[in-house]
């Protein structure tokens, strides 16, 4: 059980991000020293205070300190995988309050773009062939088939994710696509894996993101008003690893849930915007129903009309997400949630926001709750 006393006790007091796009000229590791430019300049902290570093996506964690030019007594490379951002922030929670670091910085870089990475197909011949899939998109449009199936959930009710993100990447000048398109338009695009079309699937882009954590009494010396974690919850579910998840990550949401708005003290009414992993557009109503914004089985009807759209019930992934504005693999998700805080967001600013979740439904699901200090 994740110990609840660190509700509130540390914060995000730095975010930057590289420019995302096709950027052959540069490797990750340049990208990252983008981000973490940025950042710095973001929170205005003296580069030697920094004595943590975690890195995900890049080569090797010792040279991007020897790049950086900092010297951390704290360090962690995990995995390349999307489920790593929620993993790593509440790890680096973990080393603070452990005082195996004062300053930490969180970078991730990704090359895939420019270095036409598919993440399937060819590039792992023989790791899904068992399951007669190709990549992850056919598992997320098997699993949403069985959602409508089961629920009846349609195609045009999924619509409104992607609909509905993209409209708020039109309002955020560093996204990636930012041209609208309607449920119609959805319909209509071109069918990637049946029932999953062109528009359901996440954007593969070069970029870099950092975050920066430190005690929220360290965080109130510094440039920004600082944005605490109020809450954390984790849970893996390893179980079907390699998919498709039956009941759509609904346990392990369930109990990340229980964790979640149990450390922070609110529940779900309290949520102004939620930021959710958008690998593809199934996964948002998974999360929707594992977390318990709606019953089981009703997501789609529960998306109509606009919910997750600026002045909905629910507005989500405000820079865009992974739809429309970059598939940085959750990074980028947290670091607009730290700007909604902060009201940093200008025309797609929600209204008011005080407290901002974000949610990844992997095999290691994380969600965290961020507030106003």
């Amino acid at each position: 059980m994740i110990d609840k006393s660190i509700s509130g006790k540390y914060a995000v007091v730095g975010v930057g991000q590289s420019a995302y796009g096709k950027f052959p000229e540069k490797d990750d590791f340049h990208l990252a020293a983008d981000a973490f430019a940025d950042a710095l300049d973001d929170c205005g902290l003296e580069k030697d205070k920094i004595d943590g570093l975690a890195v995900c996506r890049l080569p090797h964690y010792g040279r991007m300190a020897e790049i950086l030019g900092i010297q951390p007594r704290w360090t962690l490379q995990v995995p390349p995988h999307g489920r790593m951002s929620g993993v790593s922030i509440v790890e680096a929670l973990a080393a603070l309050d452990a005082g195996y670091t004062d300053y930490v910085v969180l970078l991730y870089a990704n090359i895939g773009r420019s270095r036409r990475v598919q993440y399937g197909g060819e590039e792992s011949p023989g790791f899904w062939d068992p399951w007669g899939f190709t990549s992850m998109g056919a598992i997320h449009a098997m699993m949403f088939r069985e959602h409508m199936e089961r629920y009846g959930t349609t195609t045009r009710q999924l619509a409104e994710v992607p609909v509905a993100f993209r409209r708020h990447a039109v309002m955020n000048p560093a996204a990636v696509m930012r041209e609208a398109f309607s449920i119609d338009d959805h319909e209509n695009a071109r069918m990637i894996c049946d029932p999953l079309r062109l528009l359901d699937y996440c954007l593969i882009n070069d970029g870099a993101v950092c975050l920066i954590l430190t005690s929220l009494e360290r965080a109130r010396d510094l440039k920004k008003k600082p944005v605490v974690v109020a809450g954390v919850g984790a849970q893996d579910a390893l179980v079907n690893y390699s998919y498709p998840q039956h009941d759509f990550w609904y346990e392990p949401l369930t109990k990340v849930a229980d964790q979640v708005y149990g450390m922070a003290g609110i529940g779900h009414d309290d949520v102004d915007s939620l930021m959710v992993y958008d690998n593809f557009s199934p996964t948002v109503l998974f999360s929707l129903e594992g977390l318990g914004f709606c019953k089981r089985g009703e997501a789609g009807a529960f998306v109509e009309g606009g919910t997750l759209g600026l002045g909905g019930k629910l507005p989500a992934n405000t820079d865009g997400g992974h739809l429309s504005n970059s598939y940085m693999q959750g990074w980028a998700l947290n670091v607009e949630a730290v700007r909604q805080v902060r009201g940093e967001c200008g025309e797609r600013q929600v209204p008011g926001c005080e407290t901002v979740q974000y949610v990844a439904a992997t095999p290691c699901t994380r969600s965290i709750i961020y507030r106003a200090a």
